[in-house]
């Protein structure tokens, strides 16, 4: 196969040490206005108030938003663009954890765009550009910062939904891992892993082809040599890092290769995408009300053990990036090695083993492997295919704890 890559990114991406000082210069490239949205905890903060006084001192009006809540239920979005419509912002900032941003994106749309949320639903639906947007995660581990992609929860669906599309990238993503030093090692835990399963699928995803309208055509188009770049770079640095972070959170190294794991993570599966963990949490955390992070991490090693025979090229290299050696064995060894390695590390930082410890009902397990099945977006960039039997296999393993069982 010919050499392919494709990548959408912000027009700027900023990290380091101390680079939310820079949100003023930057914000004021696009304007004096600015609605800021964050969450009722972040907005209590000293270091959020600092920020806003440094906005409003570089001569920028500022409204803040601080009622954005977990998993972006829809109507909310509608009240904030409600609110900011008089105001007429000339750029959106998001300040917070992955529903900060995405909240963020949702209301630029709105406010760029109108109509419902339920408008855009899918890929490619959003028209054209909206106002820029400055995205500044405060914890590591959805890359919303860079990534397409907007996820909300609709109280008229049991599963959450997204709106895909590049008119959704942020302008800027402005990243400082300082942002992240009081997170507490369980969310640094769960948001780290996400990040670490988001590079996992996107390396390991269906190389689709040569088809020149491909990314014409899908927002997510399977791996390429560009997001196989960024994949490997935030599994050498999760892997190395992501349990230090969660046992020690003012280790200020540790933290930055986080969240520089989760930015390049991002940077990966906003073009490349994800597949069959993403899938089955889908279902499963709308039974179990569980966290996203927690549930595709659950769901990581049985969904490599099940794609171990299609992709062990790919999880050779994984584990190689991960700082194993090879050692005279066998691709098909390494990747089992790769495999047993992330099992490791998600059950040192305190991942969950089973479907089962999530909650999630025995009865539900069919109706779990339907759901995640129709979710054609992800099922078809798994590197290996899935039918009804192969996914309620799948699902059983995980629920049961039986590794061995995905292999079949």
């Amino acid at each position: 196969m010919s050499l392919f890559a494709a990548l959408r990114l912000p027009r700027e991406i900023l990290f380091g040490k101390g680079q939310r000082h820079v949100l003023p210069t930057v914000a004021c490239k696009f304007g004096r206005r600015a609605l800021v949205c964050t969450d009722e905890r972040f907005a209590g903060t000293a270091v959020f108030a600092e920020i806003v006084k440094s906005l409003r001192d570089a001569s920028i009006e500022v409204l803040v938003h601080d009622r954005v809540l977990p998993d972006v239920p829809r109507d909310t979005v509608g009240v904030c663009v409600e609110e900011a419509e008089s105001f007429r912002p000339e750029m959106v900032i998001g300040i917070g954890g992955g529903s900060c941003l995405d909240f963020a994106k949702c209301a630029t749309l709105l406010l760029s765009h109108g109509g419902r949320l339920q408008d855009y639903y899918g890929e490619f639906k959003v028209p054209g550009p909206t106002l820029p947007l400055i995205a500044v995660p405060t914890t590591a581990g959805t890359g919303s910062e860079v990534t397409p992609v907007a996820v909300i929860s609709d109280p008229d669906r049991t599963l959450k939904v997204g709106i895909s599309s590049p008119y959704l990238i942020a302008a800027v993503a402005l990243c400082d891992p300082d942002l992240t030093m009081t997170c507490p090692p369980g969310l640094t835990a769960i948001a780290g892993a996400d990040a670490l399963t988001h590079a996992i699928e996107a390396f390991t995803a269906m190389r689709r082809g040569e088809d020149p309208e491909l990314p014409q055509k899908h927002v997510f188009i399977g791996k390429t040599a560009l997001t196989d770049h960024f994949a490997l770079l935030a599994i050498k640095l999760l892997g190395r890092s992501l349990q230090k972070a969660c046992t020690d959170g003012t280790d200020a190294d540790a933290r930055a290769d986080v969240m520089m794991g989760a930015l390049a993570a991002g940077c990966a599966f906003g073009t490349a995408g994800t597949a069959a963990a993403h899938a089955v949490q889908y279902p499963a955390g709308a039974l179990t009300h569980t966290a996203h992070g927690l549930g595709v991490a659950t769901m990581m090693p049985y969904v490599m053990t099940y794609n171990r025979c299609a992709a062990a090229v790919e999880m050779a290299e994984i584990g190689r990036a991960l700082g194993l050696s090879a050692n005279g064995r066998s691709e098909d060894e390494q990747a089992g090695a790769a495999i047993e390695e992330i099992r490791r590390l998600f059950a040192a930082i305190g991942i969950t083993s089973t479907l089962a410890d999530l909650g999630l009902p025995t009865d539900k397990l069919d109706w779990t492997a339907e759901q995640a099945l129709g979710i054609e977006r992800l099922i078809k960039n798994n590197p290996r295919p899935f039918d009804l039997a192969a996914m309620r296999r799948l699902v059983q393993a995980a629920h049961d704890g039986d590794l061995a069982a995905c292999a079949n």
